[in-house]
């Protein structure tokens, strides 16, 4: 397989103005080697995705950037600061939070009850009053039982639930999965309304149509590497190439 780095102009491996630089990332869950030198970056307001096809790697990658996984190494940046040797609550502390395609929702508290949870990690998290604009539907819903959300709901209010804590950094883990498509446009207009108010963003993706709607650029991981980045004014010119990659 042709290395990632081979396949990119010099000025998409490194960037002085990243937020984020992963070099030489590899990830193991117990002994089972998963990451093989993940290497890409994100800068700040910028919102990137991560395409594959299952089991490439994709949440295992922001699982590590996290420190998330039983083991890992080579070089995670985050605004300059070297994070490869942190704990996870020490990384969560630096501004960057994570929303788990599981959705984590306590299903005998209320929306507003699951909402206050995470603790405050940095000045400027979003108030109340604005996550119910963003999602409208918590508003209706602030008093009902995380049991009597649909699945688009659980969804809203897994990404709400970190908007509170003042993390600017997002990593959203397949936050489409199994939604109906009016779900899906609402997640997608608020990851724009997010990246206009300043935020950054890793996406995880299979959905690369929806991905293109939200993302200014695109990782393709295969097997635990990075093998392509297309930026998203060059997709219909790769398209033939991404669905080959996609198997789709």
């Amino acid at each position: 397989m042709t290395d990632a780095t081979t396949m990119q102009p010099q000025s998409e491996r490194t960037s002085t103005d990243a937020l984020l630089e992963v070099q030489g990332l590899e990830g193991w869950y117990g002994e089972s080697h998963v990451l093989h030198g993940i290497e890409f970056h994100v800068r700040e307001g910028e919102v990137v995705t991560l395409l594959g096809r299952n089991g490439a790697g994709k949440t295992t990658t922001i699982k590590a950037i996290m420190g998330l996984l039983d083991k890992r190494r080579g070089s995670v940046k985050l605004a300059g600061k070297e994070t490869i040797a942190l704990q996870a609550r020490h990384i969560a502390r630096m501004g960057i939070a994570i929303c788990p395609e599981e959705r984590g929702i306590f299903s005998s508290l209320s929306v507003e009850e699951n909402l206050h949870l995470p603790p405050k990690l940095a000045e400027g998290g979003l108030s109340t009053e604005r996550i119910f604009e963003l999602f409208p539907n918590l508003k209706e819903r602030r008093r009902s039982q995380g049991t009597k959300l649909s699945g688009g709901e659980q969804q809203m209010l897994a990404i709400a639930r970190i908007l509170r804590t003042g993390s600017k950094f997002l990593l959203l883990d397949e936050p489409t999965e199994g939604l109906a498509p009016v779900i899906v446009q609402q997640i997608g207009r608020t990851i724009q309304a997010l990246k206009e108010a300043g935020f950054t963003i890793v996406l995880v993706e299979q959905n690369f149509r929806f991905a293109a709607s939200v993302a200014d650029r695109h990782y393709v991981v295969e097997q635990g590497r990075v093998v392509d980045m297309i930026p998203n004014h060059a997709l219909d010119a790769n398209i033939d190439k991404l669905h080959a990659y996609l198997g789709v």
